[in-house]
C-alpha cells in the first residue's frame, strides 16, 4: 500500500485522461487512492472502535458504492457508536434520527407552516426541512416505527427525494440512510417491509467481540479513551471514489457467477438449487445481482486489484443475500437460516476463473 499523507487528509487525483496510453497508470493512481483513503478512516475509527473489522469494511463498501446498509445486533455492541464515529471522519452533514413507535412521517421530511412576509403581510406556506436533508443519516431502531413512517423513509432511500405538499424536494448528494436494527426486543416494533429491506445493500451482522477486543473496550471506556477522530474526507473526495468503483471493469465470467448465485435462489428457475426449492418461500430479485457486483468492485479495490474476482463476490455475498431470501416453514423447522442457506450456494456454485 502507497504511504498515507501527512496531513491527515487526502484529495483525490486529477480526472484521469482519455488517452488509452495513460488508461493503466490512472486505474493504478485511482485504486491507490482508494486504498489511501479506505485506511485513513480505518485508523480514525480505531481510535473509538476495537476490532469490527469486516463491519467497518461493508459500511465502507456501501458509501463508496452510494448505498444503504442496515446493522443488526443486539444492545450494546456500539451499533450506533460506529455511525457517528464513521460520521466525524466524512465532512459530511449528519444527522441522526431516533424512530419511535409515536415518529410521524412529517418528523423526518419536514412540513409545510404558514408564513406571513413581514414586509407585504402575505401569507404563504413554507416548507421546513426535516432530519432527512443530510449527507448522513443514522436511523437508529428503524423497525420501531409504524408502517406509515417507513413509507417516507422508503422514497427517501431509492428516489433520494422526499413529497411533501405535492412537491418534490431533493435530497443532498451523497446521501446515505445507515440503519440500526435490535433483533432481540420485538415489543413495539414493526417488522421492516421486504420492499424496504431489499433497498439496503447489507444487513450486516453485529456480533459480540473477542476476549481480547472486549478486555480493550474495558480499558478504554473507564480510562482515557484512544482518541476523538479527524475529519479527512470531503464531499468531492466521496464522490471521486464513487466514480472509482463506477469505472471499475468486470468481466464476463464474474458477471455470470453472480447471476448464478442470485438464480439459483429462485424456485421456478432452471438454476434453482435442490436444497433452495425445499428451503426457500421466496429467493432474490435483480436488485440483488446489482449489489452483488457493486460491492464485489470496491472490495477488489481495497485489495489493490485492478480486476473483480468470483471470490470477490463470494466475500461479499452473506450480508447482500442475508434480507433477501425468505425462509419457508420447513427451513424455519430445521433451523435452516438464509445464512446457512447463501453458504450452502457458495460451496456448490463453482467460481469460474
Amino acid at each position: 500500500m502507497s504511504s498515507l499523507p501527512e496531513s491527515g487528509s487526502i484529495a483525490p487525483p486529477e480526472t484521469p485522461t482519455p488517452a488509452p496510453a495513460a488508461k493503466q497508470e490512472d486505474d493504478l493512481e485511482a485504486i491507490n487512492y482508494f486504498k489511501d483513503a479506505h485506511a485513513m478512516i480505518k485508523h480514525q475509527l480505531a481510535k473509538v472502535i476495537v476490532g469490527q473489522d469486516k463491519v467497518i469494511d461493508e459500511l465502507l463498501i456501501s458509501i463508496f458504492t452510494r448505498s444503504h446498509a442496515l446493522l443488526v445486533g443486539v444492545p450494546g455492541l456500539a451499533k450506533t457508536l460506529l455511525i457517528s464515529t464513521l460520521a466525524q471522519t466524512i465532512n459530511l452533514s449528519f444527522k441522526r434520527i431516533q424512530f419511535t413507535p409515536d415518529l410521524m412521517p412529517s418528523d423526518i421530511t419536514g412540513t409545510e407552516v404558514i408564513y406571513q412576509n413581514p414586509q407585504t403581510n402575505e401569507r404563504q406556506f413554507k416548507f421546513l426541512p426535516g432530519p432527512i436533508f443530510a449527507n448522513v443519516i443514522l436511523a437508529d431502531e428503524i423497525n420501531r416505527t409504524p408502517p406509515k413512517t417507513q413509507a417516507a423513509m422508503l422514497e427517501a432511500m431509492q428516489e433520494r427525494r422526499i413529497t411533501v405538499g405535492g412537491v418534490n424536494h431533493v435530497l443532498p448528494d451523497p446521501f446515505f440512510v445507515l440503519a440500526t436494527q435490535n433483533p432481540v426486543e420485538q415489543e413495539g416494533t414493526y417488522p421492516l417491509p421486504e420492499a424496504q429491506l431489499d433497498r439496503f445493500m447489507f444487513m450486516i451482522f453485529v456480533d459480540y467481540p473477542s476476549m481480547e477486543e472486549e478486555l480493550e473496550i474495558m480499558k478504554r471506556g473507564t480510562g482515557m479513551g484512544g482518541g476523538t477522530p479527524r475529519k479527512i474526507i470531503e464531499i468531492d473526495h466521496i464522490l471521486y471514489l464513487q466514480g472509482v468503483v463506477r469505472r471499475m471493469p468486470v468481466a464476463d465470467h464474474v458477471l455470470q457467477y453472480a447471476q448464478r448465485i442470485v438464480a439459483s435462489t429462485r424456485a421456478k428457475s432452471p438454476q434453482a438449487l435442490d436444497f433452495c426449492k425445499r428451503w426457500l418461500a421466496w429467493g432474490a430479485g435483480p436488485r440483488a445481482s446489482l449489489n452483488l457486483i457493486l460491492a464485489a468492485k470496491a472490495h477488489a479495490i481495497v485489495r489493490g486489484q485492478v480486476y473483480v474476482s468470483c471470490e470477490d463476490v463470494a466475500a461479499v455475498a452473506p450480508s447482500i443475500m442475508r434480507h433477501r431470501l425468505l425462509p419457508n416453514f420447513a427451513a424455519q423447522s430445521e433451523g435452516v437460516t438464509s445464512d446457512d442457506i447463501t453458504r450452502l450456494i457458495l460451496e456448490k456454485i463453482p467460481q469460474d476463473r
